[in-house]
């Protein structure tokens, strides 16, 4: 385990004080648990086989820590992420020796089931729907071709570029369930991708 950073401390209260300030007790119930499951992660949990499903954890939780009151309609949503970072993160232990072929299948499958639980729901209209399709479709087209390519190639480099994939397309996945309330909102988060891939020329996400 890791030690305890007074800096980590002093940010983790930090951040609890401003949600009890912004959303009261509602919003204490998912930033405690959501704090912890950083620190379990961070401290612990990281290089065990539980590292992936801590991940996903938190980045359920922060979905739904930013719903405030919308908590139970962002449910779906936070699923999505949630199951899509479980599946990049599991990938991603084989960047460094390669990959074991099921870890890419299962991979695959739960971007299959991120796309599903991203397109799912009501939309405010037929613009905003095409608008979640377009972007979900972005996003099974860039994540599952990368995953495909590692199941068939479970090797070191092919898992890399899966893992940078999977990273990148935590962008028209977001984007996807925006659409669904805010086309506007979409277009202003998908605006993040190209940004996002010209920096990983320079730093690599991973």
């Amino acid at each position: 385990a890791l030690p305890i950073s007074p800096a980590g401390a002093a940010l983790t209260a930090a951040g609890l004080g401003l949600a009890a300030l912004g959303g009261g007790r509602r919003a204490m119930r998912v930033a405690v648990p959501l704090a912890a499951s950083v620190w379990a992660y961070d401290t612990v949990l990281k290089p065990t086989p539980a590292g992936p499903v801590a991940m996903a954890a938190c980045r359920t939780l922060d979905v739904l820590l930013g719903a405030g009151l919308e908590t139970r309609r962002a449910l779906t949503a936070a699923a999505a992420v949630g199951v899509h970072t479980l599946g990049v993160t599991a990938l991603s232990t084989g960047e460094v020796h390669g990959a074991n072929p099921a870890t890419a299948r299962a991979a695959l499958t739960t971007s299959c089931v991120a796309t599903t639980l991203a397109l799912t729901g009501p939309a405010r209209g037929g613009w905003h729907r095409a608008a979640s399709m377009a972007a979900g479709s972005g996003y099974a087209g860039l994540v599952g071709r990368a995953q495909a390519d590692a199941v068939r190639d479970p090797s070191a480099k092919s898992v890399r570029s899966a893992t940078k994939s999977g990273i990148h397309g935590m962008v028209p996945l977001q984007a996807a369930v925006t659409a669904k309330g805010s086309v506007l909102g979409a277009v202003l988060v998908a605006a993040a991708l190209p940004i996002a891939r010209k920096l990983s020329r320079k730093v690599s996400p991973t």
